[in-house]
């Protein structure tokens, strides 16, 4: 990829980038990781991986102002109209179009391309270890969810059953099984590096916050029992 193609690319995602919790740094990030992923896989299109990764989250802004939509479709058809308009071949529109629709963590569209599956994987790792859960807790703090829920007798939930949105069930329901999602060997090798920092932060938060329920509540009674 020539610097003019680069600059070019780079200049129309950071137009689009406004999500602190997927800035321009997240975008970076997942550009600097696929590229140490694919220093290990054979018959990578470099350029197409590139332009992936600068293009993966321009549909964000779309999701954010409608929660229905999905930042990987409309991200994926923004970067093909935006690739043709400025002379972009059709194929190398449309192989960047498949990386960006199949980034997003889901069953239902895998990627299949070596590209795809690299930008997959090099997304993935910025929801692992400690960098995955400063990240979660930004973003639940900008959409006002809580760290955890308390269940109907009084003890902290450790979200693996919860339907309520908070830190916890994310924890749950996304970081705790992502390290067995990754589709490439070095992106499975960085992201098991990562994954007991994730453990140890989430098993200290549980442990802190419900001891302090569970000995406060004891306290509580004792006052007010004796106070009657």
């Amino acid at each position: 990829m020539n610097k003019r193609n680069y600059d070019l690319i780079e200049k129309y995602m950071l137009s689009c980038m406004e999500d602190s919790a997927h800035d321009k740094e997240h975008i970076y990030r997942v550009l600097y990781a696929a590229l140490e992923i694919a220093k290990e896989e054979t018959n990578v299109d470099h350029d197409v991986l590139i332009t992936a990764c600068l293009l993966h989250d321009i549909g964000r802004k779309e999701q954010y102002e409608d929660p229905s939509v999905c930042h990987a479709q409309v991200g994926g058809e923004k970067a093909f109209r935006f690739l043709r308009e400025h002379g972009f071949e059709n194929d190398f529109s449309e192989r960047v179009k498949h990386c960006i629709v199949t980034h997003r963590f889901r069953n239902n569209d895998p990627p299949r391309s070596i590209e795809a599956k690299i930008l997959f994987d090099a997304d993935k790792l910025d929801v692992t270890g400690a960098l995955g859960i400063a990240r979660t807790l930004m973003y639940r703090g900008i959409v006002a969810e809580p760290l955890y829920t308390v269940t109907p007798d009084g003890s902290v939930s450790n979200g693996e059953n919860d339907t309520v949105p908070s830190f916890f069930q994310e924890y749950k329901r996304k970081l705790e099984g992502i390290y067995s999602k990754f589709y490439t060997v070095r992106g499975k090798e960085i992201a098991k590096k990562r994954q007991q920092a994730a453990i140890d932060f989430y098993e200290s938060l549980y442990s802190e916050v419900s001891s302090s329920y569970q000995n406060g509540k004891e306290l509580l009674l004792q006052i007010i029992e004796n106070d009657g």
